[in-house]
């Protein structure tokens, strides 16, 4: 049986590669036989990297059968997993996010969460020596996680392990990290061919916080205006995905990768009382700029309250 390797729903570019370097390792280099699956269509940026790095997109998949085996990457949310996750048999866990709870696992597993900027700079630190054995496009995914994660550096998740990690990739792959990066970000910023329900969808994750379950949307943009010019038609668009997602409200923060700060989009007093209660904020209008937040995991979760 093949293991089925995936990261979680609306997959960016970390869950996506991830799930490709993952499965190469354990079928290259452990002996096993593994397959990269994703939970929904690949971001803007990460499609864009399928194709620069020549990897097939991973097949779609909707749930898993029950005792299908399985390693999670980039998250261990349930909420961002399929359905039946806890009757499949998950063999580990490889994540750098906060631990949420809820997976069952059949027999005791690995499961490696630690405090760096990608998952992919995790695999990186267990794969090790045999890092030099892996092919030049996987040495290159590798790095467009770490840049796509740490925002080439600017993002507060970065530590300086990711930092040597992807600049030692780059060096023995012969790549300018800025003009990857730059190529990167430009793919992610080409928002137009999206509907305002899919931009509220395409880099999301739910939570709930103070009693509110909330789907909290990060587009991390070059070109913020072309998301904030359609602000109006996001902000009519919002009840109706929360109401299908189950969710009481979708907060959808706009950041500008290259100022370095967050526009948060104020729909209703329920968004202007968070943002204020949050991050210290004088709200007027139905937008509010948030200096400095670029980061979804380490500055807007931690911080959001009422």
């Amino acid at each position: 049986m093949s293991t089925l390797v995936f990261g979680h729903k609306s997959p960016d570019t970390d869950a996506t590669l991830s799930a490709i370097i993952w499965a190469w390792y354990l079928t290259n280099l452990r002996g096993g036989n593994a397959e990269p699956r994703l939970l929904g269509e690949p971001n803007t940026e990460a499609a864009f990297l399928l194709k620069h790095w020549g990897f097939a997109k991973p097949e779609i998949i909707a749930d898993v059968a029950a005792d299908q085996q399985v390693v999670i990457v980039d998250t261990n949310n349930p909420a961002e997993l399929p359905p039946s996750i806890n009757e499949a048999r998950i063999m580990a866990i490889i994540d750098h996010h906060m631990l949420v709870g809820g997976l069952k696992t059949k027999t005791p597993i690995n499961v490696v969460i630690r405090p760096l900027a990608c998952t992919a700079t995790v695999m990186h630190d267990i794969i090790g020596a045999d890092v030099a054995k892996l092919p030049r496009e996987i040495k290159g995914a590798i790095l467009s996680c770490i840049l796509s994660d740490t925002l080439e550096f600017r993002s507060p998740t970065t530590t300086d392990h990711d930092r040597a990690v992807a600049e030692a990739l780059a060096a023995d792959i012969g790549v300018s990290i800025p003009e990857l990066a730059e190529a990167m970000f430009a793919a992610k910023s080409d928002v137009s061919a999206f509907s305002d329900a899919e931009l509220l969808r395409m880099d999301s994750k739910e939570y709930n916080v103070a009693g509110k379950e909330l789907r909290v949307s990060v587009l991390e943009t070059t070109s913020p205006k072309t998301v904030l010019d359609r602000k109006a038609s996001l902000m009519t668009a919002m009840p109706a995905v929360a109401a299908e997602d189950g969710a009481d409200q979708v907060l959808l923060f706009v950041v500008d990768i290259l100022k370095e700060e967050a526009t948060l989009l104020v729909p209703n007093d329920l968004v202007k009382a968070m943002a204020e209660a949050s991050f210290g904020a004088k709200v007027s209008g139905d937008t509010v700029v948030l200096p400095g937040i670029m980061s979804r995991k380490k500055q807007i979760i931690p911080a959001l309250k009422l």
